[in-house]
């Protein structure tokens, strides 16, 4: 199995020699490779069983390491890098041929972003390459937000994971693109609309997919555990299931009839930040109960209630 520890150098090591290490950020754990180094990159994709049309994202230390592989940053870009690098922000940009087509999946365009993690920006400093790194998860399953989720997932795949603690935001970056000038959201995520728009204007939405994406994290389903989840009114749902297995992912409120291990309040106070560290690692803690169906519900539609609410729909959407 994998070995977790802290040592920026083993991770180095096993980076510069073609071998994937799994690795810490704000938002979940990372599955990294040397973004130039196509084999690496190919294993990512072999690891995670992920399809090869999933474009990933590249991790860089500043704004400064971009010059290498993108070939223009927009005004508008430049202004949200500022704002909110290091952050849960991943911007796509145009990039230059020196970046592999695995990396893109064969598009012209590239996610990029600075990490806010002392331990992944300290590893990125020493480096001498970028990171291409998605959740270092089994494609479409929930992404991890410790180090033993990885161990639990990946753990007889990869040899190191540089284990940083829990993630503090725990749901993935947001993604924003620009088309002919526009800003276009392709993923919501742990920066709110809401303050990117106080920056760029009004921002466009794309939806998702179920091939062929424009951007890292389009794809329709993906997020899912193994048991079924059912997305909407957990009362009604509740009846309709009566004799059923169920487990319930609950915004504020306890749910009565439920075993109170058969259930996650995601915050009892209703903050949203709270909620969305507490969404995956409830998920994966009722997959693990035998259960025939998760039921979850909304939660308020607005800053990080937009990333929650999107990961929990693309979960039922996978069954």
């Amino acid at each position: 199995m994998a070995e977790i520890g802290k040592d920026i150098q083993k991770a180095k090591f096993y980076l510069e020699h073609s071998v994937q290490v799994a690795i810490p950020t704000e938002t979940v754990y990372g599955l990294a490779a040397n973004c130039f180094d196509k084999p690496a990159v190919a294993g990512i994709f072999e690891i995670k069983n992920r399809p090869s049309f999933d474009p990933l994202i590249v991790h860089v230390p500043d704004r400064k390491a971009l010059d290498s592989f993108v070939r223009e940053v927009p005004r508008m870009a430049e202004e949200l890098a500022s704002a909110f690098w290091p952050g849960p922000l991943t911007l796509i940009l145009k990039k230059k041929s020196v970046l592999p087509d695995i990396v893109t999946s064969g598009l012209d365009t590239v996610g990029v972003r600075v990490p806010d993690h002392p331990l992944t920006l300290e590893l990125l400093n020493v480096l001498d390459f970028p990171l291409a790194a998605p959740s270092a998860n089994p494609f479409g399953y929930v992404s991890p937000t410790t180090a033993r989720h990885v161990e639990e997932q990946l753990g007889d795949r990869i040899p190191y994971i540089l284990d940083g603690g829990p993630c503090r935001v725990g749901v993935e970056s947001t993604i924003l693109g620009f088309e002919k000038g526009v800003p276009v959201l392709y993923r919501p995520g742990g920066i709110a609309v809401e303050d990117i728009e106080a920056i760029t204007g009004p921002v466009q939405r794309r939806e998702q997919v179920s091939s062929n994406p424009l951007s890292p994290g389009m794809l329709r389903s993906h997020y899912a555990p193994a048991t079924r989840v059912l997305f909407g009114e957990i009362e009604k749902n509740l009846r309709d299931l009566k004799g059923k297995r169920v487990g319930v992912i609950s915004f504020k409120k306890k749910i009565k009839g439920i075993a109170p291990d058969h259930q996650v309040v995601l915050s009892e106070r209703g903050d949203l930040k709270e909620a969305a560290t507490r969404l995956f690692s409830g998920l994966r803690s009722l997959d693990a109960l035998n259960l025939q169906y998760i039921l979850c519900e909304p939660v308020p539609d607005t800053g990080l209630g937009r990333a929650i609410n999107d990961r929990l729909k693309r979960a039922n959407a996978i069954h």
